[in-house]
């Protein structure tokens, strides 16, 4: 089957939260970390290709994302999406808008739409406001963001703040009244010079109508949950069979280490209610600057750990108070990057210690797992959560990883994806 849809995520759990999604819909889905090196292209109905781009500066998410259209285009891609959070995580300097653009220059098309609204997970827009629940964005745990706090839930305002040319809404109206009057409301747009629309949707079937009324615009932008509608064209067109679109898990037994670097409200409960459940060691950025010991202590921590049963977390997970006072004595750049390479490397400790299932917690820390284990693709397996699936690195060794995003999943999350692995 030749590719259909080339999709560029702006993290690593962001790409296995649309991977899951296009799973769900029927599509055979291939994740790769990074752009592959080879003009190869992977049988598969979609590609999504993981960065990490989100909050590097918008220059250098713009050239890798180019990189992993041009790459996609070159494999065949009918179609291209760009994905990113559901809660659009982002700055005034970007990355959402400069990429968007720049990808639409590349292709040479006019008009895009901007829609993150996830209601699965609790994710809306309304009147171009982003709902978190029944909180606007800027009044939910993500004003307090440490990389990209949303202190503004109107995605109008904001993202014409990181754009050039001119940004629209098509209101929830236009979207309750079908696909074809919304493919009406984006040519309408379009005429009127509007490069970029945000699109309401409040519900999954307002999701499923967004998806068909994209069908013909060669770049569709969003979180997960408007890419639900995107397989349903294929399929309409013939080019997509019906059937199962995951991969089966493999019997893999044998212990389970969770990581986790997030610092979101979710991950916080996930962490309170594992520690009560295994062994677990928690590293502070303080300390791990200070002195080359902390790192050596953990690793100590981790060998007996591992050594007395099936699951052991490693955490960085901290509350704001505490976040905000490593900022300060570190910068933020530095307390994060120095968190995510001591859980980098306590991952690589466990692989080489037989560990065969991962678990990790945050997009920035899964990205530098990835990276640290030296993974470069994925088939993606059944969900764990919504938007969160087990997925299968097929290589030496292979593995079970299970990238989460910071927000996503219950209090319960971890020990609910050690259920649904394969019994021996």
């Amino acid at each position: 089957m030749a590719l259909l849809l080339g999709a560029i995520a702006d993290d690593v759990t962001g790409a296995t939260d649309l991977a899951a999604c296009l799973t769900r819909h029927g599509m055979r889905v291939v994740q790769t970390l990074g752009v592959p090196r080879t003009a190869a292209v992977p049988d598969a109905d979609a590609i999504v290709v993981a960065l990490k781009t989100r909050t590097v500066p918008a220059a250098e998410a713009v050239s890798a994302s180019l990189d992993a259209a041009s790459w996609l285009r070159a494999g065949g891609a009918r179609q291209l999406f760009f994905k990113y959070c559901s809660t659009f995580d982002s700055t005034d300097a970007g990355n959402i808008g400069p990429v968007a653009e720049a990808l639409l220059d590349q292709l040479g098309a006019q008009f895009t739409i901007a829609c993150p609204a996830y209601p699965g997970n609790r994710r809306t827009v309304y009147l171009g406001h982003l709902f978190v629940g029944s909180a606007l964005l800027s009044e939910s745990g993500m004003r307090d963001h440490p990389l990209t706090p949303m202190r503004d839930a109107n995605l109008v305002r904001v993202l014409q703040r990181q754009c050039r040319g001119s940004v629209g809404l098509v209101p929830f109206a236009d979207v309750e009244a079908g696909p074809e009057a919304l493919r009406a409301a984006f040519e309408r747009l379009r005429s009127s010079g509007t490069r970029i629309a945000v699109v309401d949707a409040l519900t999954d079937s307002h999701l499923t109508t967004i998806g068909q009324a994209c069908g013909r615009l060669p770049l569709v932008t969003g979180g997960s949950g408007v890419a639900a509608g995107l397989p349903g064209n294929f399929r309409e067109a013939g080019l997509l069979p019906v059937g199962q679109g995951w991969a089966p898990l493999p019997v893999t037994p044998g212990p389970v280490l969770v990581l986790a670097g997030s610092c979101s409200e979710a991950t916080r409960a996930q962490v309170a209610a594992m520690a009560s459940r295994c062994p677990a060691i928690r590293i502070d950025p303080v300390g791990l600057a200070r002195t080359g010991d902390a790192l050596d202590a953990a690793t100590a921590s981790l060998s007996d750990a591992l050594a007395s049963g099936p699951a052991s977390l490693v955490y960085s997970t901290a509350d704001p108070e505490d976040v905000r006072r490593a900022q300060a004595e570190l910068g933020a750049a530095e307390a994060a990057a120095v968190t995510e390479r001591a859980l980098a490397s306590l991952a690589v400790f466990a692989v080489r210690r037989g560990v065969r299932i991962l678990i990790v917690a945050g997009g920035d820390t899964s990205g530098r797992v990835a990276a640290a284990l030296g993974l470069t693709q994925l088939r993606i397996g059944p969900e764990i959560a919504p938007g969160v699936p087990w997925t299968i690195h097929e290589g030496d060794p292979a593995l079970l990883v299970a990238f989460k995003s910071g927000n996503f999943g219950g209090a319960t999350f971890f020990t609910d994806a050690m259920e649904k692995l394969p019994k021996p």
